[in-house]
């Protein structure tokens, strides 16, 4: 379904990504680890046409999208969240899932029944009871919730997500986990940049580890958590 090929970028002296190669099917769920500053959100914003990759090629279902802006990347359903949640501030929850369902893969057409899809969509990330409510006023684990249903109303085949878990407690983490998985089960491919290894193990069915914008291991997060070099770069010497 989706593949990179070499992708690479730099930023003057800096290497951000280097000769990056992977493929995701449409079954999968693909973890993206690494220490910080490893290239993974320069990775995504590759992927969605943010940034213009050096050397590399990106496919998806059989067209080069290399060059493809970030608007004509989400019209062919790559749709991707943000490490830093950017709602609509002035904006109802509804209405930023609303401006999803206006726009992307297969827009509605309709308001109305882009406002009706919007309320599916707010009931599926548990977020229905605050509909009403302005993006301002919502907790960190509402605005996550609500990234994932704005995402959801671009219909996306392929979503990324940029530490969608971050700084949630244990509770918030089980029901973003849960939220990931009923994704998934709508036949929806997923690649997720995350710290919280916990989730990591849990939802992936394939990992890639990066480290100083290099892809140095791939495999079942079982194999991946045993490799000696991830351990050494990324889990600091500790299992």
């Amino acid at each position: 379904m989706f593949q990179v090929k070499g992708l690479s970028k730099s930023f003057g002296g800096l290497q951000a990504v280097a000769a990056v190669d992977f493929t995701l099917g449409q079954e999968e769920i693909l973890g993206i680890i690494g220490p910080n500053g490893a290239g993974k959100t320069t990775l995504l914003n590759l992927i969605t046409g943010f940034l213009k990759p050096d050397s590399g090629t990106i496919t998806f279902e059989s067209r080069d999208i290399t060059s493809a802006n970030s608007d004509e990347v989400a019209r062919r359903g790559i749709v991707r969240t943000f490490q830093h949640v950017k709602p609509f501030t002035n904006l109802t929850a509804l209405e930023n899932v609303l401006v999803g369902r206006l726009y992307g893969a297969s827009p509605a057409r309709s308001v109305r029944q882009a406002r009706e899809e919007a309320k599916e969509l707010l009931d599926f990330v548990r977020l229905s009871d605050k509909k009403d409510v302005p993006a301002s006023k919502l907790t960190l684990a509402e605005r996550r919730k609500l990234e994932l249903g704005r995402a959801l109303g671009a219909k996306p085949r392929m979503l990324l997500l940029d530490e969608v878990i971050a700084g949630l407690n244990s509770v918030e983490t089980e029901t973003a986990m849960e939220i990931i998985r009923k994704i998934h089960g709508l036949h929806i491919a997923i690649a997720f940049v995350e710290h919280v290894m916990k989730a990591v193990v849990e939802l992936s069915t394939r990992i890639i580890v990066l480290d100083a914008g290099k892809k140095i291991a791939e495999g079942s997060p079982a194999d991946v958590m045993a490799n000696p070099l991830v351990v050494e770069s990324y889990l600091g010497g500790e299992l």
